[in-house]
């Protein structure tokens, strides 16, 4: 029952998310997926965990982006 209700879970939470916030789980999920496969036929733990960090990854990406980009901005307007 425990082997249920965890990947039910984590898909339940995947379908609440918007479209927006899906950034890099796609990609995630797919490579997870597929190494779960092949590492024990676990392709829903391995989506799951794929989709956490495709989502962790861009959401780091994003930061960084943000920071370069605030940086450039305020430097130019103590000059």
């Amino acid at each position: 029952m425990k082997l249920v209700i965890g990947p039910l879970a984590c898909m339940l939470l995947l379908a609440t998310l918007s479209a927006a916030e899906a950034k890099g789980c796609i990609k995630g999920a797919v490579v997870g997926g597929v190494a779960g496969h092949y590492a024990g036929h676990h392709g829903f733990l391995g989506a799951a965990a794929g989709c956490a960090v495709g989502r962790h990854e861009a959401n780091k990406r994003a930061r960084e982006q943000r920071e370069t980009t605030g940086r450039g901005a305020n430097e130019d307007h103590e000059r």
